[in-house]
């Protein structure tokens, strides 16, 4: 058996993308820490071109510029990732690619961060767009500075959070 995606991923990837495809619905994507790992395990799914929009990995603040509609205001603002952060970010990517819904992640992966609490790795912000609004999540993973342990688990978790808006657990 393939090693990728990883399990956990793989699970999440299995459980969403039926819904997604029996429902006609559509997926984007808009990951920074996670490194293209959201995308990647959706499109690991047999099928996936019937649901996959289209992802971006904004990992620096010029590609939010190219790509994700922010102004030298956003950099000038810029305190690291935010919920507010990654819903506009989903909610720019999903009028972008006219999905279903968006999926975001922006988070401090490791090894080194900061002194704020957004800014310590582990730390996630989450975000899921669809037409009936945005929800967000905040989530530390407890994991350190392991960069690719968090990596991995900021993908899950925002996996997780599109599954749980997908099956209405979480209100918009």
């Amino acid at each position: 058996m393939s090693t990728f995606p990883p399990d956990a991923l793989r699970e999440l990837v299995q459980e969403v993308a039926p819904l997604l495809k029996q429902r006609k619905e559509t997926i984007s994507v808009a990951e920074t820490a996670a490194g293209g790992l959201i995308s990647s395990a959706l499109l690991s799914y047999p099928g996936a071109s019937g649901c996959y929009k289209g992802g971006l990995t904004l990992y620096t603040l010029e590609s939010r510029i190219a790509f994700a509609g922010w102004t030298n205001t956003n950099l000038q603002n810029y305190t690291g990732p935010t919920p507010d952060i990654v819903a506009g970010l989903a909610e720019h990517t999903r009028n972008s690619l006219q999905s279903t819904y968006t999926v975001s992640e922006s988070g401090t992966a490791g090894p080194t961060g900061g002194t704020t609490r957004n800014r310590t790795p582990g730390y996630v912000a989450l975000a899921v767009a669809s037409e009936k609004g945005t929800v967000t999540r905040e989530v530390d993973t407890e994991l350190g500075g392991n960069r690719e342990a968090n990596m991995v688990r900021f993908a899950e978790e925002a996996l997780k959070l599109l599954r749980d808006v997908i099956k209405s657990r979480e209100k918009l």
